[in-house]
């Protein structure tokens, strides 16, 4: 069988088997018996992001890492002659790291030697899956910030308060600190502001909003700010249809994550790809609902930093987690509570050089009723 090519069903008018692979949303590969790749249809393309003309006549042991189970899955299949199926199978490639896929290789009984290799990468379960942590972590949180703007805050309006009056009457020597009292109690002040967002269980204005704006808008502030000297490289779909949501809320999340890159990579050379794409069939099923939502709006924030530690990466959106010294750990929890009201999911993967915020979300139907929490 020659690589690139499939025989043709018996009927006429049925499509090629090729055009049909190809259509599939799952890689595809076959080899032959010593290992060598000698068909690849377009997601498997996709998957190890490199062309056909790249991975045909390679060995698969060039193209995954060394030691990886698909190499031991597949020596299996070609000494046994039967299929195999295994789950949750790390799959490392060069260009995309570890990715965990459920696996299918089946022996070709009419070209003996060779094997099909069927990848369903799982990522996007697990992403929704660990979105919907992310939301009950941020709730978890909703009430106590009510408790705190209230319990803390008036009190702290009057240890401010008390301290002006001592710094009319004490020496200029400990002026330094009465105001260390003050500094201190706005500094909570603000903290304790933050933590109010996640209070507010009002529903979320929406209207269809063109998600190139809100970005456009974001790199403006980045480029005249925080991120001067950082490049900025944007990959668009320009047919993308709009999304169903607030605009001010989308900008705050899309400025927390550009804001979070520029923070990441180094800022003489660093460089952020921001990308929309359409990504048909990625639905999620609410809880308590039969109704599953239709999540086609895909938007990226890659940068080239150093990458999130692996011990963090699963609990990154939680209230209190961050990476940085002097971070409070609200800034990603709140773009999960936000993203997560506009019926949209957010994840993360990351690599050394390489870390993805990848948002989901609905796209505008014709509706603009709010949507409640």
């Amino acid at each position: 069988m020659m690589a690139r090519t499939a025989a043709t069903l018996p009927t006429d008018n049925r499509p090629e088997a090729a055009a049909i692979l190809n259509a599939m949303p799952h890689p595809v590969i076959m080899v032959d018996g010593g290992l060598r790749i000698e068909y690849v249809n377009d997601s498997a393309e996709q998957f190890f992001q490199a062309s056909s003309a790249v991975l045909l006549g390679h060995a698969l042991n060039d193209v995954v890492a060394f030691g990886s189970p698909v190499l031991a899955l597949v020596s299996q299949v070609l000494e046994h002659g039967v299929s195999v199926n295994e789950y949750g199978v790390e799959i490392g490639t060069p260009k995309t790291g570890e990715r965990a896929v459920d696996i299918q290789v089946t022996p070709l009984n009419e070209h003996p030697g060779h094997v099909l290799l069927i990848l369903q990468v799982r990522t996007m379960a697990h992403k929704m899956d660990r979105q919907l942590t992310h939301r009950g972590a941020v709730r978890s949180v909703t009430g106590m910030a009510a408790i705190l703007a209230h319990e803390i805050k008036n009190p702290l309006s009057g240890i401010r308060g008390a301290a002006q009056l001592l710094e009319l009457t004490v020496s200029s020597e400990d002026h330094t600190l009465t105001r260390l009292i003050c500094d201190e109690t706005d500094r909570i002040c603000k903290l304790v502001d933050r933590m109010e967002v996640f209070s507010d269980e009002r529903p979320v204005p929406r209207e269809p909003v063109n998600i190139h704006v809100v970005l456009g808008h974001v790199k403006r502030l980045a480029e005249t700010g925080f991120a001067r000297g950082v490049k900025f490289i944007e990959e668009y779909d320009p047919s993308l249809p709009a999304v169903l949501g607030d605009k001010d809320q989308l900008i705050q999340v899309f400025l927390n994550l550009v804001k979070n890159a520029a923070e990441a990579v180094d800022g003489s050379d660093g460089e952020i790809v921001m990308t929309t794409a359409y990504r048909p069939g990625v639905r999620l099923s609410m809880p308590g609902s039969r109704d599953r939502v239709s999540l086609p709006l895909e938007i990226c924030i890659i940068d080239d930093g150093p990458g999130v530690p692996a011990d963090l990466l699963p609990h990154l959106f939680d209230p209190f987690v961050t990476t940085k010294a002097s971070g409070t750990g609200l800034g990603l929890a709140l773009v999960a509570k936000i993203v997560g009201d506009h019926g949209g999911i957010v994840e993360c993967e990351s690599q050394p050089r390489r870390t993805i915020f990848r948002v989901l979300l609905p796209m505008h139907t014709g509706e603009t009723a709010s949507v409640t929490h």
